[in-house]
C-alpha cells in the first residue's frame, strides 16, 4: 500500500483471540482499521454504515451466526469475504459450504504477510484505484500533476475527499491546484471529486442488499437526496438508476455537458 492511501476497513468475525492476533499482526494500525465484531447482526450494521473494504469470518468454530454472516455476501458483493479455517480432513464439508459464499480461504496456520497479500488485493478500495488508475483520456488530465491528483481522489474510492487535502498530499497549494485544474477547458477539480464519489456510488449501489439511503450512509453522504443530487448534477440521472450504469457509462455522460462546477476556483 502507499504512503498515501486511505487505510482499509477490514471486518472480522471472531470470538477467538488467536484469530484478533492474527489480524493485529497482519493489519497493522497504521494502514488499516480492523472492525472485530462478535456476530452477523453486528457484521450487517457495520456494511451499512461504513465502507467495508473486505470481511473475515472465523469458521475454525462453525456456528450458525458464522453461517448467517457468510450469507452476507450474496447481498454486499462489493466487499469480498474470507473464511478462516482450519485444514483438516474432518472440515471438508465446512469448506465445501464456505466455497460457494467466499473470494478464498485463510487456512491456519497462516503467516500474517500472506493473509494481507491475500485480502488487500481483492478490498473494495484497491480494486476501485487499479481500475481507474489511469484517467480517462476524455477528462482531459494527462499533465503530470493533474493525474497525480486523480490518483488520490480514487485511492479514496468514493470516501470524502477536500480539495485541501489534495493538495496537501501532492505538495502544493490548494490554490495553484484548483487553478492547474480551471485553466483548463475541462473538469475541474471540485467536480472530479463529485465524479469520482459518484462512479463509487454506482458500483456500490449494484449490490442487492443496498438501497440509495444505506449507499448515501456508506460514503458519507448529507442524506439520500444528497445523493440523488449528486447523480442528476453528475450524470443526468435519478440515484435509484445509478445501479444501471457503468463506470464508464458515468464518465461519458458527465463529460457531456456537466464538467463545470458553479463554484469557482477561488471557492474550491
Amino acid at each position: 500500500m502507499s504512503a498515501t492511501s486511505v487505510p482499509l476497513t477490514i471486518a472480522a468475525l471472531t470470538g477467538r483471540e488467536r484469530t484478533r492476533a492474527l489480524l493485529r499482526h497482519s493489519f497493522p494500525r497504521q494502514q488499516f482499521k480492523v472492525q472485530s465484531l462478535r456476530s452477523a447482526a453486528d457484521l450487517e450494521r457495520l456494511i451499512r454504515s461504513t465502507l467495508v473494504d473486505a470481511v473475515l469470518v472465523d469458521m475454525c468454530v462453525p456456528s450458525e451466526d458464522g453461517w448467517r454472516a457468510l450469507g452476507l455476501a450474496r447481498e454486499f458483493p462489493s466487499a469480498p469475504f474470507f473464511a478462516v479455517v482450519h485444514l483438516r480432513p474432518s472440515e471438508a464439508a465446512v469448506m465445501a459450504r464456505c466455497a460457494t459464499e467466499v473470494a478464498d480461504f485463510i487456512v491456519e496456520p497462516v503467516d500474517d504477510r500472506v493473509v494481507r497479500d491475500l485480502v488487500v488485493p481483492r478490498a473494495f478500495s484497491a480494486r476501485f484505484a487499479r481500475a481507474l488508475a489511469v484517467p480517462p483520456a476524455s477528462l482531459g488530465l494527462g499533465a503530470e500533476l493533474l493525474s497525480a491528483a486523480w490518483r488520490h481522489i480514487v485511492l479514496h474510492a468514493g470516501r470524502p475527499v477536500t480539495t485541501a487535502a489534495v493538495a496537501k498530499a501532492l505538495g502544493v497549494t490548494r490554490e495553484h491546484l484548483s487553478r492547474s485544474f480551471s485553466s483548463r477547458s475541462g473538469a475541474n477539480l471540485k467536480r472530479v471529486i463529485d465524479l469520482v464519489r459518484l462512479v463509487a456510488a454506482a458500483e456500490l449501489c449494484k449490490n442487492p442488499g443496498y438501497d440509495v439511503a444505506d449507499v448515501a450512509r456508506v460514503l458519507d453522504y448529507a442524506s439520500p437526496s444528497h445523493l440523488s443530487t449528486a447523480a442528476q448534477r453528475i450524470a443526468g440521472t435519478r440515484a435509484a438508476h445509478l445501479a444501471r450504469l457503468r463506470a464508464v457509462d458515468v464518465i461519458e455522460r458527465f463529460v457531456r455537458g456537466r464538467t463545470r462546477s458553479r463554484r469557482s476556483a477561488r471557492g474550491e
